[in-house]
């Protein structure tokens, strides 16, 4: 996968979460950054996979997105 994955802590959470801003709504955590890595790399893929079964347009990697 070439979607730009941001890792963050979250104190609410107590956990790291993983976004990827190129897909919204897709997101993934873990009790440790290695663990909310390989938890992405498995919701990305289902976050890609469902939006093809509901026919949804899938967006092409990007790379790093720019903030404003």
């Amino acid at each position: 996968m070439r979607y730009e994955l941001i890792i963050y802590w979250s104190e609410a959470d107590q956990s790291f979460v993983a976004e990827f801003p190129e897909l919204p709504g897709c997101m993934a955590d873990g009790a440790t950054y290695e663990e909310a890595v390989t938890n992405a790399q498995v919701v990305i893929q289902e976050c890609i996979e469902t939006a093809k079964s509901l026919g949804r347009r899938v967006p092409e990697p990007r790379g790093k997105v720019a903030y404003a």
